[in-house]
């Protein structure tokens, strides 16, 4: 059975994402990161600070959603065991607000199109994971390759640095998805840097 957190994330990423399909673009236009400026010149999401963290509810599609609630399954479930529920909720919401806020500094803010799904979140999660587990074997879909953790997460973010520098693959949020790991990090220096009672 999987732990309590990562259970609940699971069924409140599929509520919402039946909730889009009948609601179609309303949920996106008021939850979605939107990189572009609204009418008084500001960035949209301190117009809506709220969406640095409802966009990562929301999906582009079945593919989309059922990527990244596989992930969650199978990475958070592992942290959660070992972490706890409230420490996972902080890595993983630290890592969907860094992952925002590195999209709007780093990605294009000019195609005005919006930012969706849980791959910040998710890319914070596999980090903690890489570093409790890191010799842990993992076999990513492409390429179907065992290696360890460690290995994995590192050749991802990587390829990701890659893919955001040069822009060969559009309509994805790669800057987000490093940010993500830049949030999990954080919080694992958090938890074993800080002082107990600080916590």
């Amino acid at each position: 059975m999987l732990p309590p957190f990562t259970q609940n994330l699971i069924i409140a990423n599929v509520i919402v994402f039946l909730l889009q399909m009948q609601l179609g673009g309303a949920l996106v236009g008021w939850f979605a990161l939107w990189p572009g400026t609204g009418a008084a010149g500001m960035p949209l999401a301190v117009l809506s600070p709220w969406t640095l963290i409802t966009y990562s509810f929301l999906h582009g599609g079945v593919a989309h959603i059922a990527f990244n609630m596989f992930a969650l399954w199978m990475f958070g479930a592992d942290v959660e065991r070992v972490w706890g529920p409230r420490r996972l909720a902080a890595a993983y919401f630290a890592s969907v607000v860094t992952g925002a806020i590195a999209q709007l500094l780093l990605g294009s803010a000019t195609s005005g199109g919006p930012v969706i799904g849980a791959s910040a979140g998710v890319f914070g999660i596999l980090l903690v994971y890489a570093l409790l587990f890191p010799n842990r074997t993992v076999m990513p879909l492409f390429p179907p390759i065992p290696m360890p953790a460690r290995v994995f997460v590192l050749l991802y973010a990587s390829l990701e640095l890659v893919l955001g520098v040069t822009g060969v693959q559009s309509g994805v949020a790669h800057y987000a998805h490093l940010g993500g790991l830049i949030g999990g990090w954080l919080v694992w220096r958090w938890w074993h840097q800080v002082p107990r009672g600080w916590r």
